[in-house]
């Protein structure tokens, strides 16, 4: 299976042949990554770098700089390498095989995220065993799967992805699923492969292939210029609130778990755990608000860096593990090295979630309506729709810096990727992930990350004074900043500063979105 995002021509931070061969591109690969440069919190520009080979690179320079003797016949052999360089060389032989040791017996001793607790392997060990329909669902928990797809070559529905999801259910129980696909513009063999895909489907379903999303039905905003367009993120929120569209259709069946899935791989007993293993109480059932599973772009690189904010709302550092920076308290990352299996955060995503149901089937305080997708109010304030659900869904933090738990959790024994040769991968490379946080974090400062939010700290209903962009028709730029006061949000921690509006009359070979330069205060 190709290696596809959601809705790739409007994703957010879209996968390349870069991603695939395990380039890290800082500018591509996070979501906060694209403000401009001088409003980060740390310079990144290190021109002393270099130096830090100096040594190896004056003692090259010496010996080839030193005047050659005149040729002489000799009856001896000539060395084949310089006595430097033999030296060298025996050097680093003894670090090879240094390393070579640090990785096995790393990979033996104290292997990151391979044991899980007990009551994981009872759970695999009914799955994996026996072949009754619904056994790992031991309490026959009522479960929504939700899903958006793009899947124009029909290698989705037609493939592994299907294959996995007709055996989740059979393992979960068909009497105890409901499954709502939504396709849009997926064209002749995504439509075939989706319908071939419904017919396996046995429990209760929903499957909606629209031909094309008429962009009209969408809402837009008024742009510098006067211009309407659809905000990219606003479109995502749309196309993700279809698939849940049988729980507004039909809001007296009640559901126990709702679990959204992305167009990852996935190994079916590994949802089951994230459903019902993640944070066990003492009486062995899940308890959390949500529990994301962890994605993976090749078998080292986190991808869902865009949505994912630690327990104080800072973003993430480089994306590999353990995934979190040391900013503020660290306590994502201090979970993460714990080898915890419910990993405290503010927000995550990493290809499949698993909610508990009732924050999308009952009223939320302070809102007339269950949970949904949506986008940031704030025209120059982006956020992506996976992190503002669960700022949703999560009691009201008015004292960010000394947040103890949100009820949702990062769950690091549950890995998924986005092609199967990734997936395969991901038992061993974990086994290596103790050797790396000194390196993370090393790098997590020299490149300055986490990029700065300044409404990270802000809580809902406290006052706050922000510049903010206001619309007004009658001006020269359809609007301007201005420094306002107001009553802050809920999803400050989420955003960063910018704006991406659908592309709706692409050439062949853009991108499905564009970026809009944010206007000068």
């Amino acid at each position: 299976m190709s290696s596809r995002p959601l809705h790739p021509e409007y994703e957010l931070a879209a996968r390349d042949s870069l991603d695939a061969e395990g380039i890290f591109n800082l500018d591509d690969a996070d979501f906060e990554a694209q403000v401009p440069l001088g409003s980060r919190s740390r310079p990144h520009q290190y021109r002393w770098l270099p130096r830090m080979f100096s040594s190896t690179w004056s003692g090259y320079h010496r010996l080839k700089s030193k005047s050659r003797p005149v040729l002489v016949k000799s009856t001896r052999r000539p060395s084949c390498l310089p006595r430097l360089f033999r030296r060298r060389c025996c050097y680093l032989h003894l670090i090879l095989a240094f390393l070579f040791a640090l990785l096995f017996l790393t990979s033996i001793v104290c292997p990151s995220y391979t044991h899980p607790p007990s009551h994981y392997y009872s759970l695999r060990f009914l799955a994996r065993n026996t072949t009754e329909a619904g056994r790992g669902n031991l309490r026959n928990e009522k479960v929504f799967i939700a899903a958006s797809l793009y899947d124009r070559d029909g290698e989705l529905a037609g493939g592994h992805w299907g294959a996995q999801l007709l055996e989740l259910i059979h393992l979960l129980g068909e009497q105890n699923v409901f499954v709502s696909i939504y396709e849009n513009d997926g064209g002749v063999e995504g439509k075939r492969a989706l319908r071939e895909l419904e017919k396996q489907i046995t429990s209760r379903k929903s499957i909606v292939f629209e031909e094309h999303l008429d962009l009209k039905t969408v809402p837009t905003v008024v742009i510098p210029g006067g211009e309407k367009r659809v905000k990219r993120i606003e479109y995502l929120a749309q196309v993700r609130n279809k698939a849940l569209q049988p729980l507004n259709d039909d809001p007296h069946t009640r559901y126990d778990k709702l679990l959204y899935l992305n167009d990852v791989l996935f190994d079916p007993v590994d949802a089951l755990q994230l459903l019902f293993s993640t944070n066990a109480n003492k009486i062995g059932m899940a308890e959390y608000r949500a529990a994301c599973a962890v994605d993976f772009a090749n078998p080292f690189k986190f991808y869902d860096t865009y949505a994912t904010r630690d327990l104080e709302g800072f973003g993430m550092g480089v994306p590999f593990y353990p995934w979190f920076s040391t900013a503020g308290s660290g306590e994502s990352r201090k979970d993460v090295l714990q080898g915890k299996d419910a990993v405290r955060v503010r927000s995550c995503w990493g290809g499949m979630v698993a909610f508990d149901a009732k924050y999308f089937q009952t009223k939320l305080p302070d809102r007339s309506s269950p949970a949904r997708f949506r986008s940031g109010d704030d025209l120059f304030w982006e956020a992506s729709e996976c992190c503002l659900i669960h700022a949703d869904i999560q009691d009201p933090q008015s004292y960010l810096n000394n947040v103890v738990d949100t009820g949702i959790y990062m769950n690091p024994y549950v890995r998924v990727a986005y092609d199967y040769r990734t997936l395969s991968w991901l038992g061993i490379t974990r086994r290596f992930e103790k050797l790396y946080p000194l390196v993370h974090n090393i790098v997590n400062h020299l490149v300055g990350m986490p990029w700065l939010n300044p409404r990270r700290t802000e809580g809902p209903g406290q006052r706050v004074h922000e510049v903010v962009w206001i619309p007004d028709e009658r001006h020269s730029g359809g609007g301007s900043f201005q420094s306002v006061d107001r009553i802050a949000g809920n999803d400050g921690y989420c955003g960063r500063r910018g704006l991406q509006v659908i592309l709706e009359n692409r050439e062949p070979g853009q991108k499905g979105y564009e970026d809009i330069p944010v206007p000068s205060a």
